[in-house]
């Protein structure tokens, strides 16, 4: 019924499209756009495609750093509530009661004209800073990665897992000695070591290079036809996989059981979902667009492509030149141009004012609904757990950390997954501020080109995307710490 639904819908937009002589097509991922934005990883995009991935990063950029924010924020305030101090509970009872009554896009507009009134640049701010905040936003001092950075990046991923097998058994030992083992402090000196280590001996990793690049060769030789091909394969063969592990979970000793309406509907979906992305592989896939460099490609190629400069660009990051992985940079207030006007350099990061109106804003509103989430999933734990960790003589910061919270995010990740989405979703609010995310980009392109249709596609289909990967790493976790019970 669903897909009929779509074919029907499919069917009289491409009447009303061709009633109205109005074209539809993704001709224009490969046309240069005519615009500039404003922030980003490039200011001066020359392709559609390009344009919309930087909208679609700076998105991200939002998300992803609010979230993190949020979570922190929204976590410190909710056990402040709690407190026995009355001034502390009610500063954040106060903060919880304002914030989420007062629109979100108020609040957007709040931090703009609060950043906006701050005090320009002049001759007298020339130089090197540590942090500044003017009327073109919130500049300071940051740490970068610099040369040998990957190498050691990848030193470090192999340090977390060996400080994980330290703590396991210094773990092992606590329970089998009844000493402690300072798990803790022994994984945290085990990845110290091995970030000083990895610091030193980075460049005896540039082998690596070899390897990175032999994968984008053999990727880049490829047919076209064949990126299809795999990634239809990949889709069938991941869902049959999924529906497989579904039913051996409904599997017992007398043998499969009964299997629910709700149960018989997920199965369904992971095969049309499939089918339907055999379906994009193809059709899609086979389409041919105009590169920046005015040559035609099908959308497979220029998948293939950059996949095989991902590998390529690793390739060069592991050349083994000695340097220091990490590198501090301060921001710079200068004057360009023979105008003499002056502005932040290129050093150091900057927030403009719009995406630090933004940020502020949707990490402020978030927290409050977190904070909340934080302070109903402590008061669900039972009162006889606090009881028993005082009786113990735990210290309050002791007992939160080690006994009530652990007990607490298995109520707390559920609602707290949806306040996530919220988020990511309400960073689309940044386009009254002129904020250069996906959906503002996308809004030129669909004044530049008329293809109003195929751009909210884009828009459904990223949002689409972020919404089930957040879902995905919060269902992970939910399972992950779900009680197993007999």
């Amino acid at each position: 019924m669903v897909l009929l639904f779509f074919k029907i819908l499919g069917g009289e937009a491409s009447k009303n499209f061709a009633r109205s002589d109005i074209s539809f097509g993704f001709g224009w991922l490969g046309d240069p756009p005519g615009f500039s934005i404003r922030e980003g990883i490039d200011l001066q995009p020359n392709s559609g495609i390009r344009a919309l991935a930087v909208g679609g990063l700076n998105t991200l950029r939002v998300a992803f750093s609010g979230i993190v924010a949020a979570t922190l924020l929204g976590t410190v305030i909710g056990v402040a509530r709690l407190s026995k101090n009355f001034i502390v509970s009610k500063l954040a009872s106060f903060y919880i009661e304002t914030i989420r009554n007062v629109p979100l896009l108020l609040q957007m507009f709040f931090w703009q004209v609060l950043l906006q009134s701050r005090s320009s640049l002049t001759e007298e701010s020339v130089g090197t800073k540590l942090f500044d905040v003017s009327n073109k936003g919130i500049a300071s001092t940051w740490v970068f990665p610099s040369t040998g950075f990957w190498p050691w990046l990848m030193i470090m991923i192999g340090g977390y897992y060996l400080a994980r097998k330290v703590a396991r058994t210094r773990r092992k030992y606590q329970e089998d000695t009844g000493e402690d083992g300072h798990p803790g402090l022994f994984g945290f000196l085990t990845i110290l070591g091995v970030a000083i280590v990895g610091w030193f001996v980075h460049p005896l990793l540039s082998f690596l290079s070899i390897l990175w690049d032999g994968i984008g060769n053999l990727i880049g030789a490829v047919p076209a036809a064949t990126v299809s091909l795999l990634i239809a394969g990949l889709a069938v063969a991941g869902a049959a996989i999924w529906i497989k592990r579904f039913l051996d979970t409904k599997r017992t000793p007398a043998g499969l059981g009964k299997l629910t309406d709700d149960d018989i509907f997920r199965m369904i979906f992971a095969g049309v979902s499939a089918l339907v992305i055999v379906w994009i592989a193809f059709k899609v896939g086979g389409a041919i667009i105009n590169k920046p460099d005015g040559t035609d490609a099908s959308v497979a190629a220029v998948l293939r492509d950059g996949l095989a400069n991902i590998f390529y660009w690793f390739g060069d990051k592991f050349t083994g030149e000695a340097g220091s992985p990490l590198a501090i940079s301060q921001p710079v207030v200068e004057v360009r141009g023979t105008g003499g006007f002056i502005q932040y350099g290129t050093t150091g990061i900057l927030a403009t004012v719009a995406f630090a109106s933004v940020w502020i804003a949707v990490t402020l509103y978030t927290a409050a609904f977190i904070a909340e989430i934080i302070r109903g999933g402590i008061l669900a734990v039972a009162k006889g757990q606090t009881e028993a960790s005082q009786a113990l003589g735990l210290r309050r910061s002791q007992y939160l950390r080690l006994i009530v919270l652990p007990q607490a995010f298995r109520i707390i990740l559920p609602p707290l997954g949806n306040q996530y989405l919220n988020l990511a979703k309400n960073t689309s609010l940044g386009t009254a501020l002129a904020f250069g995310e996906i959906v503002a980009v996308g809004s030129t392109l669909m004044n530049q080109t008329g293809q109003s249709l195929p751009i909210v596609l884009v828009w459904m289909a990223f949002y689409l995307t972020l919404s089930l990967s957040l879902s995905g790493v919060v269902n992970y976790y939910n399972r992950r710490m779900a009680l197993v019970e007999r």
